[in-house]
C-alpha cells in the first residue's frame, strides 16, 4: 500500500496518536530529500542535540522481539549493552529498513515515537529530557514534529533510561 503525503503532512497514525495522547506539538515541514537527520539539521539549522532519532531494535536470536529507542542525533545508541539488557536478549541489532517499515508503517527518515504498535516498548535516553525542545519524526519524510521533552511522558509505554546512548 502506497500513501501519498503532502509536504508537512503527518502520517495518519502519527496524527491520530498525537490527538489521542493530547500532545502539544508543532509541525515542521521538510523536503523529503532532507528527511534524514543530519541533512535535516544542516538544511534547516536545527542542532543535532535537539534532534532525535527513533531507532527500532530487533532481537537476533530466539523469538523475535522489538523495541524503539529515542536518542539524540549527536549520539550513538548502546545496542550491545544497554538495549539488549533492557530487551532481555542475548543479541540485538538495528532493524532493517524493510523490517522497520513492516513493523511501524513508517519509512526511515520519518520513524517516530508516536503511532508505534502498542506492544513495542519505548526507551528514551535521559539526555533528551534536558533539551529545550525535541525534533522527532512525523511518520513521513515530509515533516518533523517539534515537542517539549515532557510530552514524551504522555506515551504509555515510554521509559526514560540513563545511559541509553554513547557519546
Amino acid at each position: 500500500m502506497t500513501t501519498e503525503f503532502r509536504e508537512g503532512a503527518l502520517h495518519p497514525m502519527v496524527a491520530a496518536s498525537l490527538t489521542v495522547l493530547g500532545v502539544n506539538y508543532e509541525i515542521v515541514p521538510c523536503d523529503p530529500a532532507f528527511a534524514d537527520t543530519a541533512e535535516f539539521c544542516q538544511k534547516y539549522g536545527y542542532p543535532m542535540e535537539t534532534s532525535a532519532n527513533t531507532i527500532i531494535v530487533a532481537s537476533t536470536r530466539g523469538a523475535k522481539t522489538h523495541c524503539a529507542c529515542l536518542v539524540q542525533a549527536s549520539k550513538r545508541l548502546d545496542v550491545n549493552h544497554t538495549v539488549k539488557g533492557l530487551m532481555g536478549v542475548s543479541k540485538a541489532s538495528f532493524a532493517t529498513a524493510a523490517e522497520t517499515k513492516d513493523l511501524t508503517g513508517m519509512e526511515i527518515g520519518g520513524v517516530t515515537v508516536f503511532g508505534l504498535p502498542k506492544d513495542i516498548p519505548l526507551y528514551v535516553d535521559a539526555a533528551m529530557m534536558d533539551q529545550p525542545y525535541l525534533i522527532v519524526g512525523a511518520g513521513s519524510r515530509t515533516a518533523k514534529v517539534r515537542i517539549a521533552p515532557a510530552e514524551l511522558g504522555k506515551i504509555p509505554n515510554c521509559t526514560v533510561i540513563e545511559g541509553l546512548s554513547l557519546a
